[in-house]
């Protein structure tokens, strides 16, 4: 009998699996088509003839480097600056005690639950008078901090003993210190599935560059594949070819992160 519910799962996840996948697969297998051949009905899962030079017309008939450019440029930054900050500010909150602290966590985290649509208009303002708006500094200037980071950092700490922080007190660590030479050294997971998370969520952002990006050498790839398709709304197989790209980064720091990133999430948290 458990055998059988064991083949039933496996079975049910591999279903699950390749519904997840169709899609891209879809997606990729039309980029290698001619656009007649898209919606063909029943649907072609295979290309025939194989159209490569699709990879090649969408550098000629878009600004894709600059589109590249700029979201790889937006998501390194803000990912490198989160972590940085998130992983700070969580050490403060899981090891330094202060007046008012467990208060100022939990206002902090409940950001969180805030729609950004309620206060985006005043950040818009704010930027404006400070001359960032239409500026990549924008973007990075908003999404420098997040609550989330801190959050899932902060639980992450709090699964290290706390007798390594006073044994490095003892040796004479200050509390930067003992946050660079202890905590982050032993929170690679974590920091991994932050970075991960983080620059994904960049990396897809479409409604914060739409806001403050007006000038097209600073579009991102979400805003140029959005453009282009109300450019080239006929040529379908070239979309799915943007598609792809705009795609493909996030895979393959998917693929060579994934270890480190279920590790974190299945042990931020956990007491031990």
């Amino acid at each position: 009998m458990a055998r059988g519910w064991r083949v039933a799962g496996y079975a049910g996840l591999i279903a699950a699996a390749v519904a997840l996948l169709l899609p891209f697969y879809w997606m990729v297998m039309s980029s290698l088509k001619h656009n007649n051949d898209v919606f063909t009905i029943p649907i072609q899962w295979l290309p025939d003839p194989v159209v490569w030079r699709n990879y090649v017309d969408i550098w000629n008939k878009s600004d894709m480097t600059t589109w590249l450019g700029n979201t790889l440029l937006l998501s390194v930054a803000v990912t490198a600056l989160q972590v940085f900050t998130g992983s700070f500010a969580a050490y403060g909150f899981a090891r330094v005690r202060f007046p008012g602290r467990d208060v100022l966590f939990l206002a902090y985290i409940g950001t969180i639950a805030v729609p950004w649509q309620s206060y985006m208009i005043p950040q818009f303002i704010l930027m404006s008078k400070l001359h960032l708006s239409d500026t990549l500094w924008s973007i990075i200037a908003l999404q420098a901090f997040g609550a989330f980071g801190v959050f899932l950092m902060k639980q992450f700490y709090e699964t290290v003993p706390e007798e390594l922080s006073e044994s490095a007190r003892m040796d004479g660590l200050s509390e930067f210190g003992i946050y660079r030479r202890v905590m982050l050294p032993l929170s690679r997971p974590a920091l991994a599935s932050l970075t991960l998370l983080t620059f994904v969520t960049t990396w897809n952002d479409y409604l914060g560059p739409l806001i403050y990006l007006r000038s097209p050498d600073l579009r991102t790839i979400q805003l140029g594949l959005r453009t282009f398709i109300s450019q080239y709304n006929a040529e379908t197989a070239l979309i799915m070819t943007g598609s792809v790209l705009s795609v493909l980064p996030i895979a393959v720091i998917f693929l060579l992160g994934q270890r480190y990133f279920v590790e974190g999430i299945a042990t931020t948290g956990l007491k031990g």
